[in-house]
């Protein structure tokens, strides 16, 4: 039998939740979920116990986990219940693999942290790297680890990563959601703007990726992801509307380069749990996993 990916998850809110769910009823032939952290220990603990689903001891299983109003059901699977750790420090000793399911505002310290003791790792807040994106680059290689990104809550990251390799003359990234779901970002607050009272389509924000990222951290990830597959974030265009109209989350992507031109528009399902975020970036998360494991790999 091949050796199981040890995986280890920091964030156990929405989707740090869903991807545990995920790894315990998906992926159990070729990863285990061996631990899980949060500042909050008390949200590691509930997710550790609601995993564990009743065992005393690592054993065999049934699992039946719901992932919002989705319910996944797997074959028996080996699985301890003892998963929530007390510091980052223990997840990370812990396991091969680690997954960032935080805030941007942590993200590089943790990342910074996994990859100094020579562990690989999965980051979903984006946004909070990319101002540090060569050192950590540098970072991977003397360390000899891996940073895994996955394309998130957009489409039509594989063609802007083969146009990179040619000229690319714009990247414009807007970016549509419901007003509620830019409640408590940083340029809203700022600004004073009344999410209440928006009627219709309301452009709160134009400028580059990089200006995006600080003015809305937890909705934008998008945008690094986006900017790091391209020409970087002071150059790609970012526009952010909130549209009372709608209850998806909208993404169009516009490229422009001596390889043709490349036009998207992903219409997201919000996440169950969380109207801050899309539920495709969990299953894009899922899929880059999935990547890890498998020996295909379909797509660049």
């Amino acid at each position: 039998m091949s050796k199981l990916l040890k995986i280890g998850i920091v964030g156990c809110g929405a989707i740090g939740s869903s991807l545990a769910k995920a790894i315990v009823s998906g992926f159990s032939k070729e990863a285990e979920l061996v631990s899980l952290y949060d500042i909050d220990i008390e949200k590691a603990y509930n997710l550790s116990m609601a995993l564990a689903i009743g065992s005393q001891t690592t054993a065999l299983w049934p699992v039946a986990l719901a992932i919002g109003s989705q319910t996944m059901v797997s074959r028996p699977i080996k699985f301890n219940k003892k998963l929530a750790v007390l510091n980052l420090e223990d997840l990370i000793n812990k396991a091969d693999l680690v997954i960032e399911a935080t805030k941007a505002d942590v993200a590089f310290d943790i990342v910074k942290k996994v990859l100094s003791l020579s562990k690989d790792i999965m980051i979903m807040s984006v946004g909070g790297i990319i101002q540090h994106y060569q050192e950590l680059k540098v970072l991977t290689e003397e360390k000899k680890a891996r940073i895994f990104i996955p394309s998130g809550a957009i489409c039509g990251i594989d063609g802007l990563k083969a146009s990179s390799l040619g000229k690319i003359n714009k990247v414009i990234l807007t970016t549509r959601k419901p007003p509620k779901a830019f409640l408590g970002a940083p340029y809203v607050l700022k600004k004073k703007i009344r999410l209440d009272n928006i009627d219709k389509d309301t452009v709160l924000f134009e400028g580059n990726a990089s200006q995006a990222i600080k003015a809305f951290p937890q909705n934008i990830n998008v945008a690094a992801t986006l900017s790091m597959a391209g020409i970087g974030p002071q150059e790609t265009i970012v526009r952010i509307v909130a549209s009372p109209t709608i209850s998806r989350n909208i993404h169009e992507i516009e490229i422009e380069s001596d390889a043709g031109k490349i036009i998207t528009r992903t219409e997201n399902v919000v996440h169950p749990d969380n109207p801050k975020t899309s539920y495709l970036a969990v299953l894009s998360a899922q899929a880059t996993l999935k990547q890890i494991l498998e020996p295909i790999k379909i797509g660049t």
